[in-house]
């Protein structure tokens, strides 16, 4: 068995072995590109569907443009490329295989103009054209071969369904700090390709480095998913100097225009927490989740955690206008047991309950399946954790659906989201001073933040500036991962 084992690693090894289109050199790949954009194109929806996409046509328009004109530059220029906004207040940029890559509303407002954003988005193109993704991957797929050459033949194995690294798990995929290093060099060299000031690059790296990675957002921050390679700036300056780089496009004008009136931070609109408490103003409900569970707000679902993330609790909206209906779909589903007879929801809202066990792949769970309705919808209230401790989470599995009411508060139902405006400084006058004349929704420290500024930064008559507006600081929202 053991001689058998080589002969899968070596046969591993040869099979998976090819160029990196960007560097030349030998790479780990078991992935065909057919495979790596098919894994992309899934990933890609699951995010449009599970984060949701900024929905401003215009700004979507403008940065699919900028990527489309900086991948041309690439190696890789017969991929179906694609470059979208991610709907989420986290200062992140992602790519996915096969071509697939998102920019977050949250690092737009960091930016200050175009070669800033070319330098983020060539970076991510750096990721996909030395399919560094694609080599971590494959790294998983060796280990999870084993030693057994019939295993390495399976049809199950050639199968990316089988492997366990479709969907959101991509997203998660922490580069090496030698990858980042590599991705830097080939983003400077796609953003100057494009005819893109190179020298904006330092800046981008100084902000990511100076934002906070405790800013609430349901994407991880930049730092979180690319390591800082050490001296980071110093090598992308001595890139800078081989290049000979002294000029090109910058585009503020563009830029500024382009994001003015973008959403800044997380937006009430789509629910937000106040304590355990989840409002949702626009769907008009509350429900209360136990205290100190973790809990996030997805564009599908509200989810929360026990502390030891023994049980769950999901809400989401069914497609039913009748709660009796949802629970009979609901039960009648392959693998689930009904456990008694139905019930419902302590509430004076229509609703229908069941206690239930459900066999999956990963083993037995139990649970409670309840459905409320409220103003024609009816919403999905499931509960699950183990068997053995479903009794001891029957109490709190009661007070969910039970705590899920009309929400009748005027400030709730007014909140709205903080505003990025783009200002034009009356006079000579520090970023503080401004402030003072023209309130703003953050404090100048983030003004200062998102503009690369200090607050004692000097502004030039007429100089345009990045500003925070409205919102409603009475029920600011809180998305935890």
């Amino acid at each position: 068995m053991k001689q058998v084992g080589k002969i899968a690693l070596v046969l591993a090894l040869a099979l998976g072995c090819a160029e990196n289109p960007a560097t030349g050199k030998r790479q780990l790949n078991l992935i065909p590109q057919s495979q790596e954009v098919a894994l992309g194109k899934q990933s890609a929806e699951e995010v449009a569907h599970t984060v949701g996409l900024v929905d401003q046509p215009a700004l979507q328009r403008y940065v699919s443009d900028l990527g489309k004109r900086l991948a041309a530059k690439g190696e890789r220029p017969d991929l179906p490329w694609s470059f979208q906004v991610v709907d989420d207040s986290a200062v992140n940029a992602f790519a996915l295989p096969g071509g697939y890559v998102f920019v977050t509303r949250g690092i737009l407002a960091h930016m200050n103009n175009e070669a800033q954003l070319a330098s983020v988005v060539g970076h991510e193109i750096g990721h996909v054209t030395a399919r560094h993704s694609v080599n971590q991957i494959s790294k998983q797929q060796l280990a999870q071969l084993g030693l057994g050459l019939g295993m390495l033949l399976s049809e199950d194995v050639r199968r990316f369904g089988q492997l366990g690294v479709a969907g959101l798990s991509v997203l998660f995929l922490k580069f090496s700090r030698d990858a980042e290093n590599q991705a830097d060099e080939l983003g400077l060299r796609y953003a100057t390709k494009a005819g893109y000031d190179g020298r904006q690059m330092p800046a981008v790296f100084d902000t990511l480095k100076r934002v906070s990675a405790g800013a609430p957002g349901r994407l991880p921050e930049w730092l979180s998913t690319h390591p800082d390679p050490e001296h980071r700036i110093e090598k992308t300056e001595a890139r800078l100097a081989k290049l000979g780089v002294n000029g090109g496009a910058v585009a503020s004008e563009e830029y500024l225009r382009a994001i003015d009136g973008i959403t800044f931070g997380p937006d009430p609109r789509q629910g937000f927490f106040q304590g355990d408490r989840f409002l949702q103003p626009d769907l008009h409900f509350t429900v209360t989740f136990p205290q100190g569970w973790q809990h996030t707000n997805l564009k599908e679902a509200v989810v929360a955690a026990s502390p030891q993330q023994d049980a769950i609790v999901q809400i989401t909206l069914t497609s039913f206008s009748d709660p009796a209906q949802a629970l009979q779909q609901f039960t009648a589903q392959q693998g689930v047991q009904a456990v008694g007879a139905p019930g419902r929801v302590s509430t004076a809202l229509p609703s229908a309950a069941q206690q239930f066990t459900a066999s999956t792949d990963q083993g037995e769970l139990a649970g409670v399946a309840a459905f409320v309705g409220h103003e024609g919808k009816v919403y999905q209230i499931l509960e699950l954790t183990s068997p053995d401790k479903l009794s001891g989470f029957g109490p709190l599995f009661t007070q969910v659906p039970a705590s899920f009411s009309q929400l009748t508060d005027p400030a709730a139902l007014a909140v709205r989201a903080a505003k990025v405006q783009v200002l034009t400084a009356p006079g000579a006058m520090t970023l503080a001073q401004l402030a003072q004349q023209r309130p703003a929704s953050v404090p100048v420290e983030t003004l200062a933040l998102i503009n690369q500024m200090q607050p004692s930064t000097a502004l030039a008559a007429g100089q345009k500036v990045k500003w925070v507006v409205g919102g409603t600081k009475e029920a600011q929202p809180v998305s935890m991962r």
